[in-house]
C-alpha cells in the first residue's frame, strides 16, 4: 500500500465503519438500554482505526507518541462526559452539546501541557474515569422504551460520520500530540447521549455516559498497550494485544457492572 492510498483508506474506512458501528450501538441501546449502548461506544471505536493508519503510514513512533495524548484526551472525554451530565438535568440537548464540546476543548488544552509519560497519562485516566463515574447524577430507572421515529437511526449514522470525518481532517495537520488529543472526541458517545435525551429525558443520556464512561477504561487499557509495545512488538502483535486486552476488560466490566448501566 502506497501513502497516497492510505487516505483514501482510511476515509472509505470512516464512511462505512462509522455509521454501520452508530447503527450497532444504537440497535444495542435499544434492545439491551442506554447504558449498555454507551458502554459500546466507550470502545475506541474511531481512536483504534486512526492510530493504525497513523502506524502504517508515520511509523510505529509516531503512533507510540500519539497513545500518550490520546490518553489524555480520554481523561478530556471523561470531563466533557461529566459537564454533559450535569447540564443536561438543567437545560436541553443544544445547551447540553455546546457545553461537552466547550470542556472537551478546554481540558485537552490544559492535559496536553501535563505530562509526555505514558503510564503517568494512564493513571491520570483511569482516576478521571473513576471520578467522573462517580459524580454523574444518579438516575432514575429507565422506563418503558420510546418507539423512535422513521428517520432517527439515518440521522444519527449521517451525524455521526460527519462530525468524524471533520474531526479526523483537522487531526491530519496537528503532529501527534494534538492528533491523539482529538482522537477520543466523544463523537460516538454525543449522539446516543443527544437522541436520548431528545427522544426520552435527561435520565436516558446520562444512562448512556455513564456506560460510555465506565468501557472508557478498557480504552485505556488499549493505548497502554499501543504506546509500550508498538516500538518493540511491532504493528500486527501489538494491535493483536492490544484489541484482546480492551475486549477481555471489557467483558469483564460489563459482567461486574451491569446495574450500574441502568
Amino acid at each position: 500500500m502506497t501513502a497516497g492510498e492510505l487516505p483514501a483508506g482510511l476515509l472509505v474506512l470512516k464512511l462505512v465503519v462509522t455509521p454501520l458501528l452508530i447503527a450497532v450501538a444504537t440497535l444495542v441501546a435499544r434492545r439491551w438500554g442506554h447504558g449498555v449502548g454507551g458502554w459500546l461506544a466507550g470502545f475506541p471505536l474511531t481512536s483504534a482505526p486512526v492510530s493504525i493508519f497513523l502506524a502504517v503510514e508515520q511509523g510505529p513512533a509516531f503512533a507510540a507518541g500519539a497513545a500518550v495524548g490520546t490518553l489524555l484526551g480520554l481523561a478530556a472525554m471523561g470531563l466533557s462526559c461529566l459537564a454533559y451530565g450535569l447540564v443536561a438535568q438543567h437545560a436541553g440537548w443544544m445547551v447540553s452539546t455546546a457545553a461537552t464540546v466547550v470542556a472537551f476543548v478546554a481540558c485537552a488544552a490544559i492535559l496536553r501541557r501535563v505530562t509526555d509519560s505514558l503510564l503517568l497519562a494512564f493513571l491520570i485516566v483511569c482516576g478521571t474515569l473513576a471520578a467522573v463515574a462517580a459524580a454523574l447524577p444518579r438516575t432514575s430507572r429507565g422506563g418503558a422504551p420510546v418507539a423512535p421515529p422513521a428517520w432517527d437511526l439515518a440521522v444519527r449514522m449521517i451525524a455521526a460520520t460527519s462530525v468524524v470525518l471533520a474531526v479526523t481532517a483537522a487531526a491530519a495537520h496537528l503532529g501527534p500530540t494534538l492528533s491523539g488529543l482529538l482522537s477520543p472526541l466523544p463523537v460516538f458517545l454525543l449522539v446516543l447521549a443527544i437522541f436520548a435525551q431528545r427522544t426520552e429525558s435527561a435520565d436516558a443520556s446520562i444512562r448512556v455516559l455513564r456506560g460510555g464512561v465506565i468501557g472508557s477504561f478498557a480504552f485505556a487499557v488499549f493505548f497502554l498497550v499501543v504506546g509500550a509495545s508498538l516500538p518493540r512488538l511491532g504493528l500486527g502483535a501489538t494491535y493483536a494485544i492490544a484489541s484482546a486486552s480492551t475486549i477481555a476488560v471489557n467483558g469483564a466490566v460489563l459482567s461486574l457492572g451491569r446495574r450500574s448501566f441502568r
